[in-house]
């Protein structure tokens, strides 16, 4: 076994990141606002190119609001690509809302334009579509925002595992009404925990339409929906979202190394394509015009090959080396068993890739060698 463990991913700092911790402990600016937060955001502004951002706790929490400024209330459907992170789905029902699940398609595993025609011709046009973008790996944003715009269905972008991604030259997260980051231990860029809500230049998306942009509502119930007077008034349910100048120090730093960790991760992948080359397994080209930020590079079996994802995974853990499954689809899991899911295909898409993929260890520490290593195990 080897005496060095290989995570799957896990932080990665750049050295700048204590300069602006240290700066919130000298200012004494500890608390969910200050420098570090507006740099931050100012910095995440300026890298995205577009739309407006607003620091906060988590993903979900990022998530959240975005279905509470889509106005979902009780009853309303809202569709959700089904091979995805529970995070992706649960705020729908924190709200009332009534998930309905669609299936992938098979070029990027991310949600299939031919199911969102399917299921809105079998439920009607929904009030919001959650869209994600899996493993960095964009969706095919064009066919599902025309879709959107053409039945007045508000698009929210999950790119929590796509910061650095760019679709047709546009970064994602600023392809929908709203978009969603996530700076999680694991992700490309880490706050330690941390997301970003991003919206567009729209004014009165959501139903508050007292609101000049959805990014000052957002901030408000992120803020316990505090109102503007003397006292602790308030007229909607607020959120301890925002997040805290330490944590967004943290941030700060980590954009300064953002290209370097895509790069990174994409010769990851190529070295993968390269060593495992020759295998009966499968790992996801990216489309024309489309860069991945390859956060994770998975593999999908051949169906005959004798070998499954377990069996891969506990080989790999023998040599103390991190892999996991691919996400278990949402209409798979008993919380959601109720829930309708929407298919096209004979078989689901989603369901396959569970069934016959592995995310390999993808972490920006591990070196070439260690590396090497792994496909060794692989290559068995």
């Amino acid at each position: 076994m080897m005496s060095e463990r290989i995570y799957l991913a896990s932080p990665h700092m750049g050295g700048s990141e204590r300069r602006y911790v240290d700066l919130a402990f000298d200012t004494n600016w500890i608390a969910p606002l200050g420098a570090n937060v507006t740099g931050f955001e100012q910095d995440l502004q300026q890298y995205l190119g577009a739309g407006y951002v607003t620091a906060l706790s988590a993903g979900t929490a990022a998530l959240h609001l975005a279905v509470r400024l889509a106005g979902v209330q009780r009853g309303d459907r809202v569709f959700c690509q089904s091979l995805t992170f529970s995070a992706s789905a649960n705020p729908i029902v924190y709200e009332g809302g009534e998930p309905v699940f669609l299936d992938s398609e098979p070029d990027t595993w991310n949600l299939d334009p031919e199911t969102v025609e399917a299921a809105i011709a079998r439920f009607g046009a929904p009030k919001a579509l959650i869209a994600v973008h899996l493993y960095g790996m964009p969706g095919k944003l064009d066919a599902i925002r025309s879709l959107c715009d053409a039945h007045g269905i508000l698009l929210i972008e999950d790119a929590a595992e796509a910061l650095g991604s760019v679709y047709h030259g546009q970064k994602c997260g600023t392809f929908g009404h709203y978009g969603v980051l996530s700076f999680n231990g694991n992700k490309i860029i880490t706050t330690s925990g941390g997301g970003m809500l991003l919206s567009d230049d729209e004014a009165g998306i959501s139903e508050a339409r007292v609101w000049a942009t959805d990014a000052q509502h957002a901030l408000k119930m992120a803020t316990q929906a505090r109102e503007p007077v003397a006292w602790y008034e308030h007229t909607e349910l607020g959120y301890n979202y925002r997040m805290s100048n330490i944590c967004a120090g943290i941030g700060r730093g980590q954009m300064e190394v953002l290209e370097q960790r895509v790069a990174q991760k994409r010769a990851i992948h190529d070295r993968y394509c390269d060593a495992l080359d020759g295998l009966p397994l499968q790992l996801p080209a990216e489309p024309e015009d489309v860069r991945s930020n390859r956060w994770l590079t998975a593999a999908l079996l051949a169906p005959d090959c004798g070998v499954t994802p377990g069996q891969i995974i506990a080989a790999l853990a023998e040599h103390n080396i991190e892999a996991r499954h691919i996400w278990k689809p949402m209409h798979l899991q008993p919380v959601f068993r109720d829930c309708a899911f929407v298919k096209t295909a004979e078989r689901s898409v989603a369901e396959d890739v569970f069934a016959r993929g592995v995310c390999l260890p993808s972490d920006t520490k591990m070196t070439p060698e260690q590396q090497a290593q792994v496909c060794a195990v692989i290559r068995g």
